[in-house]
């Protein structure tokens, strides 16, 4: 389970600003074990604040996290082997030169065995239709084949949580539906899944939950179909 608690973040102005800009206010969710959710907003709404709160990337100002009932700040270690992350910008996360080193980091610090290790670098890159370039190197790959490569990264971690911001920005389409069946069957495992995006389409048939944030606000919480009916009310439109 991750719980948000009162969250609030703020970032300091840039110079010839004063003062701060609460990019969180206030926020408080619960995300429970097994759970599909999908977090979506407009650009700037603090959907990506948010989520890198869940492991310890970004410290609040006030309210805290908790993951499987620990304070993140109490141990940020035990926090990142249990929710795994992918990033809008892959290169954000690269560690290694190579796809099967780079894949490989997260099951070799958890201390698996070579032949552990080596089955996961595999069925996350199966997964994403990226098999058969183990040995690439990652800097010449184009922008889709990084993306493809930082989700394996994240799918070979097994963790509690996936938490993927905005995971099918320059996928083709087979690598996008690669992609969708690989988190309907880790769902379906019980694993939970946070996916923050702007493309809605087809994730709402596997997610049991859709957030709308707004100024870095909850602004509705529930089924996607409720949600959906209540912007459809309000006339607001989520971006997709």
């Amino acid at each position: 389970m991750i719980e948000i608690n009162n969250l609030t973040f703020r970032y300091e102005r840039r110079s010839g600003d004063s003062g701060e800009r609460s990019v969180l206010d206030d926020v408080s969710l619960t995300i429970d074990d097994g759970s599909f959710v999908v977090l979506a907003g407009p650009n700037g709404s603090g959907k990506t604040t948010l989520v890198r709160h869940f492991n310890g990337l970004l410290d609040s100002d006030e309210g805290w996290i908790a993951v499987n009932g620990q304070r993140v700040g109490e141990d940020v270690v035990a926090a990142r082997t249990a929710v795994a992350m992918t990033f809008q910008d892959p290169r954000d996360g690269f560690v290694a030169a190579t796809v099967a080193e780079d894949v490989a980091f997260g099951p070799v610090n958890l201390g698996l065995e070579r032949e552990q290790i080596d089955q996961r670098v595999q069925e996350a890159l199966v997964a994403v239709q990226m098999d058969g370039f183990e040995q690439k190197r990652i800097d010449r790959l184009s922008g889709g084949e990084q993306a493809r490569v930082a989700i394996a990264g994240a799918l070979a971690m097994r963790p509690d949580h996936l938490v993927l911001d905005e995971p099918f920005v320059g996928l083709d389409e087979p690598a996008r539906q690669s992609v969708l069946e690989r988190l309907r069957a880790l769902s379906a495992e019980g694993m939970s899944i946070i996916v923050v995006t702007h493309d809605l389409r087809e994730l709402l048939d596997l997610a049991d939950r859709l957030v709308v944030m707004s100024e870095g606000q909850i602004v509705l919480d529930g089924s996607p179909e409720t949600v959906l009916d209540r912007l459809s009310e309000r006339e607001v439109s989520v971006p997709c």
